[in-house]
């Protein structure tokens, strides 16, 4: 077992762990740690426990101190900085007629780099943008290169439910979503319903699959047919999460609705799963 505390970089931002080295660290403190990218600063949002070792990435680094009151004014100074960072790389694509969007732009907590995040269709050569901007700017230039779900995230919004979006507010990682989730739970196939500003599936449909992909397994399938007290009938409607099923019985016509546990209870789903 060894002691990590979980640390974010941006608001909904990937956890990562690191070495509080002994010190009691509160939740939603700053810090400031060293990351592959340089020294960084950060936000608590797991306090001090104990983990198994296989279940994180060795060796972690250590915290290189709570920030002080001095570290947040950098912190905001960088943040003015990248602002008017991102205004002169805007100038210098349209110089070079270069087809990408900026995005955001992001200084390290050092100042030791800058990473310029834009979207493309495709390849861009920027070879000659990053000697501007290293000029510029005389530090380490970094362009990257990120999709339009990423884009979202940076840029937030609001989504077709009137709230702010997931992925920029609480979702630390993507999660991959498939037509076959809209399909399972009756979804209009529509992409203008079932997409997110990002032009992508929308996050949320992965949130109840697993209930309807339970649900699925239990309940009978559209047009399968059953042996009920009332006579011969087939399956004509379900409600997959409140467990509701229709079946329709030609002899009577009429359509008769039973729960999940009263098809088990009567023995109707034991005969037409055997």
């Amino acid at each position: 077992m060894i002691e990590v505390i979980g640390v974010r970089f941006k608001k909904a931002g990937k956890i990562y762990y690191f070495d509080p080295g002994g010190e009691s660290i509160s939740l939603d403190s700053y810090v400031i740690v060293e990351t592959i990218r340089g020294i960084e600063f950060g936000k608590v949002v797991i306090t001090n426990k104990r983990v198994d070792e296989e279940d994180i990435v060795l060796p972690l680094k250590k915290v290189l101190r709570v920030a002080t009151d001095k570290d947040k004014l950098t912190v905001i100074e960088n943040q003015e900085q990248s602002q008017k960072a991102l205004d002169a790389c805007t100038e210098k694509i349209q110089q070079h007629d270069l087809e990408m969007n900026l995005v955001e732009v992001e200084y390290t907590f050092d100042r030791n780099k800058i990473i310029f995040y834009f979207t493309a269709d495709g390849r861009v050569d920027f070879r000659n943008l990053v000697k501007d901007l290293a000029a510029m700017f005389k530090t380490r230039i970094e362009l990257r290169q990120i999709g339009v779900r990423d884009e979202a995230k940076m840029l937030g919004g609001i989504g077709p439910c009137g709230r702010m979006l997931c992925c920029s507010t609480f979702l630390g990682d993507f999660e991959p979503v498939s037509i076959k989730m809209a399909k399972d739970q009756n979804l209009s196939l529509n992409p203008a319903k079932i997409s997110g500003l990002c032009g992508r599936l929308m996050c949320c449909l992965k949130y109840e699959n697993d209930d309807y992909e339970t649900a699925k397994r239990e309940l009978p399938d559209i047009g399968e047919r059953m042996d009920t007290p009332f006579g011969s009938g087939k399956v004509v409607g379900l409600n997959i999460l409140e467990r509701l099923i229709q079946i329709e019985i030609p002899e009577k016509e009429r359509v008769i609705e039973y729960t999940l546990d009263e098809l088990i209870n009567e023995g109707i789903l034991a005969q037409a799963t055997e």
